[in-house]
């Protein structure tokens, strides 16, 4: 009898505390597709030396509101790292926006940029260079062997808090301490 994999399309993927690829160790996935072909994430506290003014000054968008000018950009994993892409809520009505539900979507078209900077809208976004991928089957063995734990996602750890408070914050929702976790894993 074949099981139909969960789809884990809005959930955060925890990197178990002896995660080894340094592209993904001690991160904090969103996911947002995930399908029988794969899925597509992006990490949400790993923010990398860039702010979004001088992100938008590199590609010639004038930021008119000051509210985003300081805010990290982030390194959202190790695919096409010299693209970008907006987490966001609402998930609005953009060129080319993955919707992930009715609340948030994923954005890679330029439109997107150029409302921040002239409206200030959407007014909760996280942009990243890089995204996250599994091929087929890819995630639900990662899984299965115990290099992630995941969750229903809570977009209030993305848009409310610090960078380095969201992975534990994500890991709390299951009631865990990553710290305390044993490398040592088995299945009943």
């Amino acid at each position: 009898m074949d099981t139909v994999p969960s789809n884990f399309t809005h959930h955060f993927l925890i990197a178990m505390p002896y995660m080894a690829d340094p592209h993904f160790s001690r991160t904090l996935t969103y996911i947002a597709e995930h399908n029988a072909q794969g899925a597509l994430g992006i990490i949400v506290n790993r923010p990398i030396d860039m702010t979004l003014g001088a992100l938008f000054e590199r590609v010639e968008l004038k930021l008119d509101t000051q509210n985003f000018t300081s805010q990290p950009v982030y390194f959202g994993g190790p695919v096409q790292t010299d693209r970008g892409f907006v987490l966001h809520r609402p998930s609005g009505d953009w060129h080319s926006t993955l919707r992930v539900n009715d609340e948030v979507g994923l954005t890679s078209s330029r439109d997107i940029l150029q409302a921040i900077a002239s409206e200030g809208e959407p007014h909760e976004v996280l942009v990243s260079l890089g995204f996250a991928a599994w091929t087929a089957g890819q995630l639900e063995q990662e899984l299965a062997d115990n290099a992630w734990l995941a969750v229903p996602a809570d977009m209030s750890i993305v848009f409310s808090m610090p960078p380095e408070a969201r992975l534990t914050a994500a890991a709390h929702q299951l009631g865990i301490d990553l710290f305390q976790v044993s490398k040592v894993t088995g299945h009943a």
